[in-house]
């Protein structure tokens, strides 16, 4: 299918932007860089950033990455050549890394900031579409749904 053809009788009902969107766009993109930055100075991206420097300079968590890493390729080089014992017996090797891994504790702070960061960016975002769609409701003169459970 060429490319010209589906798209030379969309112009109809493709709405064209304008530079009256583009205005409103760049608006609401430098808002919302200025709460990414502002979001950068919380507590839990302080605490995410300082735990990432610990593993940084953590030389038993290094070297156990490394070696998981190192162990991922051998894996994807025997599934090559169809050995299925030696990347069985490698991802049980890579397992009980991971397991070592885990019980360090830096690491599970590590994994816990990373989850508290996630955890702001969903309720920022949850505020904002909620916000959002209050504002429409009323502009559209109905009643706000019942909130479900999701």
């Amino acid at each position: 299918m060429e490319q010209h053809d589906h798209n030379h009788h969309a112009g109809a009902d493709i709405p064209k932007f304008n530079t009256k969107d583009l205005i409103i766009r760049e608006d609401i993109m430098a808002k919302a860089k200025e709460l990414a930055d502002l979001i950068g100075t919380s507590d839990e991206v302080i605490q995410f950033k300082q735990a990432e420097a610990k593993i940084r300079n953590h030389e038993r968590i290094q070297k156990l990455i490394n070696m998981i890493k190192k162990k991922q390729k051998e894996i994807v080089a025997f599934e090559t050549f169809q050995n299925k014992e030696m990347v069985a017996k490698i991802e049980r090797e890579i397992e009980e890394l991971q397991d070592e891994l885990d019980s360090i504790p830096l690491v599970t702070e590590f994994q816990q900031s990373q989850v508290d960061i996630n955890y702001l960016l969903q309720l920022v975002i949850s505020v904002i579409r909620d916000t959002v769609s209050e504002k429409v409701n009323v502009e559209a003169g109905t009643e706000a749904a019942p909130s479900s459970c999701d």
